[in-house]
């Protein structure tokens, strides 16, 4: 069964799977993996994830020799897409324009089904293949951390990169969350001098912190600020939450404390108290040009006439988890525009080439040889 990878994209942003809702889009793709006759098998970390279904891992066997190689992609999108019908135009595919497209990652899925379907299509010879789709990487790569499965794979691809189809992310940074809470004493709004303003010492410490590109290496974002509970009581309480990431783990901690040390100065001075919560969500990866892995991608993207393109990503994507695990990932770009918003877009000339880009690099790994070290 031949599978057309425009029809098959549209028909899978049409299924609305926002983090932890992703079963509706499993139950379509293991009953559209099994017509390929593909045995799919849904995983049981769903208790551990919080999502209403498993990760889905397919298996291939090779028919000639070759490195056995993994390709994966997530199933959930930023945010709901209910009733979100999608709109074709000029060779371009929109969302309605009131929630996002979707194509981040939905795109990468449908290129590899497609590629998958067109590989056993027409026979061609090609190594052993792991297809993962995972849940909840939107929310903090939770369906790849708690993937309840063994990949044998010698090195992977994720195609969930930015950029267009050909561009090879081989670096990520790690990443490091902050939730700062910081506790006042409330008062009434007429007679401030009884208590202790929770939002005044949460902005003189937020104005001490360096937020955007720090360096070439290094970002801060504060993305959520909350607290107050009307405009007449002196605010008892903030909740702030930070991100910082970086290429550089020293850079990454010495960022992180400067904010620590901000809040802890602002409280001190207002007579406030501050907690912070501090978890790492990935890691960084760096993956030499050399490795077999990117070498194939370069021959097989010449191969299909894409120009490749290898750069490093500010994103993080399930291949930080898989990286730390020892399994060798880089990411594809799945050529998605103006992802997480209601103007994100995909055209159908990037869906084609992802696909042709996917096969041509399991058809490649085969005819040069090219194993992991």
């Amino acid at each position: 069964m031949k599978v057309d990878v425009v029809e098959e994209f549209i028909k899978l942003v049409s299924i609305n799977s926002p983090s932890r809702r992703e079963g509706d889009l499993a139950a379509y793709l293991v009953s559209r993996i099994t017509e390929m006759g593909l045995d799919p098998v849904v995983d049981g970390s769903a208790p551990l994830s919080g999502s209403d279904t498993g990760n889905i891992v397919i298996r291939v066997p090779g028919s000639a020799a070759g490195p056995t190689i993994l390709f994966c992609a997530h199933m959930d999108t930023v945010g709901p897409t209910e009733g979100m019908v999608p709109v074709l135009r000029d060779g371009v595919i929109y969302s309605n324009g009131k929630t996002v497209l979707g194509a981040d990652d939905k795109a990468g899925v449908a290129m590899i089904i497609a590629a998958l379907s067109d590989i056993l299509d027409d026979g061609s010879p090609h190594g052993p293949i792991e297809v993962l789709f995972t849940v909840q990487e939107e929310i903090g790569l939770f369906g790849a951390q708690y993937l309840q499965a063994d990949l044998h794979a010698d090195y992977g691809y994720i195609v969930d990169g930015d950029g267009p189809v050909g561009r090879i992310a081989n670096q990520s940074p790690s990443k490091l969350d902050l939730d700062f809470t910081v506790k006042g004493k409330a008062a009434h709004a007429g007679r401030p001098e009884k208590g202790i303003n929770a939002i005044s010492a949460t902005a003189s410490a937020i104005a001490r912190i360096k937020s955007g590109r720090i360096d070439e290496d290094t970002t801060s974002n504060i993305g959520l600020i909350s607290g107050g509970k009307a405009r007449n009581i002196v605010p008892e309480e903030t909740l702030v939450a930070c991100e910082f990431r970086s290429f550089d783990r020293e850079k990454l901690e010495r960022e992180a404390q400067k904010a620590i040390d901000a809040f802890n100065e602002a409280a001190d001075e207002f007579g406030a108290d501050v907690a912070v919560k501090r978890e790492r969500s990935f890691e960084s990866f760096n993956i030499p040009e050399a490795h077999p892995m990117i070498v194939n991608a370069l021959y097989a993207a010449k191969a299909v006439g894409i120009e490749p393109q290898i750069q490093r990503t500010g994103g993080g994507m399930d291949a930080n988890v898989f990286n730390v695990r020892g399994l060798p990932c880089v990411g594809l770009g799945m050529g998605a525009a103006n992802e997480h918003t209601p103007d994100e877009s995909i055209s159908v000339s990037q869906l084609r080439e992802g696909a042709r880009f996917i096969k041509s690099i399991l058809l490649t790994a085969v005819k040069t040889g090219i194993e992991n070290d």
